[in-house]
C-alpha cells in the first residue's frame, strides 16, 4: 500500500477530507472535487478546486490557512465571479511574446479582486487571508532578490508587483530593478492602482494588457517560473460547464406551460394526485411531468379518457415481482469470474469508482497441502477457539436462569416490602426463555495487495481464528479476498474471490479455502466496502458487522490522492446501514503516530492497530469475544 504523497511529501489524510468537505459547503456544490496540484485555481469544466504544494513543509498552522485560504479562493470567489471572459483573453495571448508573464498578471490581479469580494461577504474569513498574504510576501521578498542577482528581469518585475500591490503602506514603491523599469514606474503604479476599484474580470484584463504592451517594449524575455496559474479554459468548455450547472433538479424552479384553450374544460378542483412537481390540469389518469429539471409542458401529447380498467391495472402492476423460477445465482462454481458494472446507474459506489468493475471469482478445490497447512493452523489457535465456546455456552446459560424482576405479571417475589411503600409496585418476575442463537452475521474483507506478502501468512491464521470460532458458535459469515490489477484509465478490475461464502459457512468441511489467499496487486478500499454493503442487504441478522483486514491506505489506479476520502465516504454509509465497520491494521514494524491518525480518519475510533502479526490471535480473541457476546440475544 502507499501512503498520500502531497508533493512527495506525506500528507495529513483528515485535513485533506476537511479542506474537501469545506469546498463543498462553501460552494454549494456537492459534486465539486479538491485536488492537490503545483498552483491553487478552479477549472470549471472540470469542476475541480487545486490547492497548492506551495503550503507543504510549514508548520502546521500555516499549512491549514493556506489551504483555507486557497479553498475560500476557489470555492466563494473564483467559483462565481472569474472565467467569462478569460477564454478569448488565453486565445488572444496564444504565441504572444510575454504570454506566461500576461496570464500571470491577469492571474494575481484576479485573485486580489476576488479576495476583496470574499472578505467582504464572508468578514471570518479576512484573519486567514492576512497570513496568506504574510506568508506570500515573505515569499516573494526572497525570489526578488535571487531573481535580480541572476539576471531574470521579467520574474524580478512580477515580484516587485506582487510586493507593490499587498503592501500595507501606499508609499512603499516597487524596488529598483533595471534602469529602463524604473523610469516606467510611475505607469505601472498608475495601473496597479486601478486593481482595487476594478468591478469585473474584463476591467482586470484591461490593465493586465496595458501593462504587457509595456512590457513588450521593454522586455527581452518572458516569465521564467509560474507562480499563479490561470487555466487554459475554451470558450466551448466554458459553455458546457455552464450548462451543467443551469440544469435544476426536480422540484426547483419547474414551470409548466398552460394547456390550450380547448383543453380547459375540467374540473377545477385538486385530486389526489396533485404533487408539487405538477400543477397542470389534466384528463389523464395517473399521468405526470416527471421530465427531471424540465421546462416544458408534458411529454407528447396522447391523452385519453380514464376507464375502470385503470384502478386495477394500477393494483396488477403494483404487485408484480421478478420470477424466482430461473435464479441460478445460489449454485457453486469454481474458478468462475462473474463482471458486474459498478454504478448501475446510480451512485452507490462513489465518483472515485466510475469505472471500477467488480469480478468475483470462487476458491477451487482445495489440495492435499492446502488442507494439511489449514490444520496446522487450526492447532495454533484451537486454545482460543476453545476458550471462545466455553465463554459463548456460558453466557448464553447465565442469560437463560438469570430473571427478569419488577414486572406487573409473572411469579409472585418473595419481597413484598414495596407493596405498602410504593404507589403502583412492581412485584413480579419471569425466568427467560434460553437463547437459541447469536443473532450477527460477519463479514471478512482481506486486503490482498502486494504489500501483504510478509503478513499473508499470520493474516490466514487470524482468519482461521475468526472461522473455527464462528462456527463452533454457529454464526454465519464470509471470507472475502479484494485486489485490484491491469487497470486503466477505461476500466479497473477488481477482484473478490469469496473464500468461504455465508451458506456453506458452517459446514465441517469448510476451512481450508482460506490457505487460498495470496498477494496480489493492489487495493480499493472505498469501492471493496460499498460491495460488502451489497452483500449484507439480504442478511436479517440483527447484527452486522464487517471486519476489514489491512496493512495501510488505499493503493489503486488514480485512487492515491483520493481514496482515504472515498474509503472513510463509503465507512459511514455502511454505520448508516446498521453495519458495524472496524478496521485490522497489520503491521511488521512500529506503527508511526501519522499511520494511526490516518487510519483512524477512515473508520474513526472502530481500529485495531497490530505492530506485529505474529500476535494477531492475541489482538483477534478479545475483539472476537466482545462482538459475539454483544450480539446474543
Amino acid at each position: 500500500m502507499k501512503f498520500i504523497k502531497f508533493n512527495d511529501s506525506t500528507i495529513d489524510s483528515f485535513l485533506f477530507m476537511e479542506m474537501n468537505d469545506l469546498a463543498k459547503t462553501l460552494s454549494s456544490n456537492h459534486s465539486v472535487e479538491v485536488e492537490y496540484g503545483v498552483q491553487s485555481y478552479y477549472h470549471p469544466y472540470e469542476n475541480k478546486i487545486y490547492m497548492s504544494h506551495f503550503w507543504k513543509d510549514r508548520p502546521y498552522e500555516d499549512l491549514r490557512a493556506g489551504l483555507k485560504s486557497d479553498i475560500y479562493l476557489r470555492s466563494i470567489g473564483s467559483r462565481f465571479h472569474s472565467f467569462p471572459d478569460t477564454a478569448n483573453f488565453l486565445r488572444q495571448m496564444k504565441g504572444k511574446k510575454l504570454s506566461s508573464l500576461a496570464k500571470q498578471l491577469v492571474s494575481l490581479f484576479e485573485d486580489i479582486r476576488i479576495e476583496e469580494l470574499v472578505k467582504s461577504s464572508r468578514p471570518g474569513t479576512k484573519s486567514i487571508f492576512q497570513q496568506r498574504r504574510e506568508l506570500y510576501r515573505k515569499h516573494f521578498r526572497t525570489q526578488l532578490t535571487l531573481n535580480k542577482e541572476r539576471s531574470i528581469f521579467t520574474d524580478a518585475l512580477f515580484c516587485g508587483i506582487y510586493l507593490k500591490l499587498t503592501a500595507d503602506s501606499p508609499l512603499e514603491e516597487i524596488p529598483d530593478i533595471r534602469e529602463d523599469i524604473t523610469a516606467a514606474k510611475p505607469y505601472i503604479e498608475s495601473q496597479l492602482s486601478r486593481i482595487y476599484d476594478a468591478r469585473s474580470t474584463n476591467e482586470i484584463i484591461v490593465i493586465a494588457r496595458n501593462l504587457v504592451d509595456l512590457f513588450e517594449e521593454i522586455l527581452n524575455k518572458d516569465m521564467l517560473n509560474t507562480y499563479f496559474f490561470l487555466p487554459d479554459i475554451s470558450v466551448v468548455q466554458l459553455e458546457e460547464a455552464e450548462k451543467l450547472e443551469e440544469n435544476t433538479k426536480l422540484s426547483e424552479d419547474i414551470a409548466l406551460e398552460d394547456q390550450e384553450k380547448e383543453e380547459k374544460d375540467v374540473e377545477d378542483e385538486t385530486l389526489p394526485t396533485w404533487h408539487r412537481e405538477t400543477n397542470a390540469e389534466s384528463k389523464s389518469f395517473l399521468q405526470f411531468d416527471v421530465e427531471h429539471g424540465a421546462k416544458t409542458n408534458r411529454l407528447g401529447n396522447s391523452f385519453r379518457e380514464g376507464d375502470d380498467g385503470d384502478q386495477a391495472f394500477g393494483i396488477v402492476q403494483g404487485r408484480s415481482s421478478q420470477s424466482k423460477r430461473k435464479d441460478y445465482s445460489k449454485l457453486e462454481s469454481h474458478d468462475a469470474v462473474n463482471d458486474e458494472p459498478a454504478n448501475n446507474g446510480n451512485d452507490d459506489f462513489g465518483k472515485e469508482n466510475k469505472f471500477a468493475v467488480a469480478k468475483f471469482t470462487s476458491p477451487h478445490k482445495p489440495t492435499l497441502k492446502e488442507t494439511l497447512d489449514y490444520q496446522i493452523q487450526v492447532k495454533s489457535i484451537s486454545f482460543y477457539q476453545k476458550k471462545l465456546k466455553q465463554m459463548i455456552q456460558k453466557t448464553l446459560e447465565h442469560k437463560r436462569t438469570q430473571p427478569k424482576t419488577n414486572l406487573h405479571a409473572g411469579r409472585l417475589n418473595k419481597k413484598l416490602l414495596r407493596y405498602f411503600t410504593e404507589e403502583n409496585p412492581r412485584l413480579f418476575y419471569k425466568k427467560q426463555e434460553l437463547s437459541k442463537e447469536i443473532d450477527a452475521a460477519f463479514l471478512l474483507l482481506v486486503d490482498c495487495s502486494a504489500s501483504m506478502f510478509d503478513k499473508m501468512d499470520e493474516t490466514k491464521k487470524g482468519i482461521a481464528l475468526f472461522h473455527e470460532s464462528l462456527k463452533s458458535v454457529q454464526v454465519k459469515h464470509q471470507v472475502i479476498g479484494f485486489w485490484e490489477e491491469e487497470a486503466t484509465e477505461e476500466e479497473q478490475p477488481n477482484y473478490f474471490k469469496t473464500i468461504i461464502p455465508f451458506e456453506q459457512s458452517l459446514k465441517r468441511v469448510t476451512g481450508p479455502e482460506i490457505m487460498q489467499l495470496e498477494p496480489e496487486e493492489d487495493n480499493r478500499d472505498g469501492f471493496a466496502i460499498r460491495q460488502a454493503i451489497r452483500m449484507f442487504r439480504h442478511r436479517h441478522e440483527k447484527q452486522k458487522f464487517l471486519i476489514v483486514f489491512s496493512d495501510g491506505e488505499p493503493a489503486a489506479y488514480g485512487y492515491e490522492q483520493n481514496g482515504i476520502v472515498d474509503t472513510h465516504e463509503a465507512v459511514i454509509t455502511a454505520r448508516k446501514r446498521g453495519i458495524e465497520v472496524i478496521n485490522v491494521f497489520l503491521s511488521n514494524s512500529q506503527i508511526e503516530e501519522a499511520q494511526k491518525k490516518t487510519i483512524q480518519n477512515m473508520y474513526g475510533r472502530y481500529s485495531l492497530f497490530v505492530p506485529n502479526v505474529d500476535q494477531l490471535p492475541d489482538v483477534l480473541y478479545p475483539l472476537l469475544k466482545k462482538l459475539l457476546n454483544k450480539s446474543i440475544v
